[in-house]
């Protein structure tokens, strides 16, 4: 995979320095003429074990190490999405979709940059079985993309039935060279972290056969479908609901041999004060780790909810990274599969957690 460095980010190397400056000035061929990102006041707790890794059920113990820190490993962006791990590169990409850029974050270095610029809103990223990028372009082109070992960027998808997907947003990688991702309709109507677009298909999950790149339309009955993963076994698939009224939820399906998904089942309701679901991703152990923030209701503080939360596989919750920003999505990786990256708002943390990621690329 080729970087292309356009423009040098600042950055806390391993995040434990805190940054000096209040702001940064972002270069224009990156994230627009005159754009600039305010960083957010941080300073890494120096005790262990991390008082912001807190404990909601006695399960979860396990799962913490005692002399791992929260790390902020680089700031100063609009909205973070997407993380994914290149271990046989030691980097992360992620995307800065209001940015309209995919961001490079180097373990060698410490340092971030700008990977592909005008990126059409990239906003959800995975790996295919050979190890290549695919993401979803959330507007402009609307479509999911393949990054080849080469650096040329191919089209898997751009619309189904003759009509273009809205935006799609998460995206995930079967073990049998499917790809699965959801297209819900939110970057369709803004110019900040999209294009104001007509929508011309229903909020859906979508299904790339990894053979003939046949794309089928697995389901269209949820409100904004968002993060989605598989068990660690492939036999179910988790979907979050992020338009559900009341509350935010994560909905579980039964995985068949065809591909077809039944036994539709709530498996964690992000409940009152409600909590804002985003992206999710599988342990070893089935434990689902979520993005999580304030929804907005009014009257709750969203410094109490921010960061991710961490449910059992019966979806009860047992843990919570708390964070100075939402986290909307994370992503396993580092040389064990253990650390925690979670890309949030401005942001990039991590941590690294006594269990490994489902997802192995």
């Amino acid at each position: 995979m080729q970087a292309h460095r356009q423009q040098q980010i600042s950055t806390t190397p391993r995040g434990r320095r805190d940054l000096l400056k209040a702001g940064l000035a972002l270069a224009a061929g990156a994230v627009g003429a005159g754009a600039h990102a305010q960083q957010q006041p941080w300073t890494p707790s120096l005790r262990y074990p991390d008082p912001a890794i807190e404990i909601l059920d006695a399960s979860f113990a396990k799962y913490r190490l005692f002399s791992a820190g929260i790390e902020r490993l680089a700031t100063g962006f609009r909205w973070m999405e997407g993380p994914v791990w290149f271990g046989d590169g030691n980097y992360l990409l992620a995307s800065d979709v209001a940015g309209n850029r995919i961001v490079r974050w180097d373990e060698a270095t410490g340092q971030a940059a700008t990977f592909r610029a005008n990126a059409n809103y990239a906003n959800g990223n995975t790996r295919d079985m050979q190890g290549r990028l695919v993401t979803c372009e959330g507007a402009v082109t609307r479509r999911i993309t393949r990054t080849e070992h080469s650096g040329k960027v191919v089209t898997l998808a751009d619309s189904y039935e003759g009509k273009p997907f809205n935006s799609p947003n998460d995206i995930v990688c079967k073990s049998d060279g499917s790809i699965w991702f959801t297209d819900p309709p939110f970057q369709l109507s803004n110019d900040y972290e999209g294009r104001i677009a007509k929508q011309e298909l229903p909020h859906a999950v979508y299904r790339i056969d990894g053979k003939s790149g046949k794309v089928t339309q697995v389901l269209n009955d949820l409100q904004g479908p968002n993060g989605l993963c598989f068990s660690p076994d492939e036999k179910k698939l988790y979907i979050i609901e992020g338009r559900a009224q009341p509350n935010r939820l994560v909905w579980a399906y039964d995985v068949g041999s065809d591909a077809r998904l039944t036994n539709k089942t709530k498996h964690i309701d992000a409940g009152t004060p409600a909590g804002a679901l985003d992206g999710i991703k599988c342990d070893v152990d089935g434990n689902i780790w979520a993005g999580w923030g304030s929804s907005g209701t009014p009257g709750v503080d969203p410094a109490s909810l921010d960061g991710v939360m961490v449910f059992n596989p019966q979806g009860r919750p047992i843990g919570h990274i708390r964070l100075p920003e939402r986290c909307a999505n994370l992503c396993f990786g580092g040389a064990d599969n253990n650390r925690l990256f979670m890309a949030s708002s401005h942001s990039i943390y991590a941590v690294y957690v006594n269990t490994r990621g489902a997802e192995i690329r």
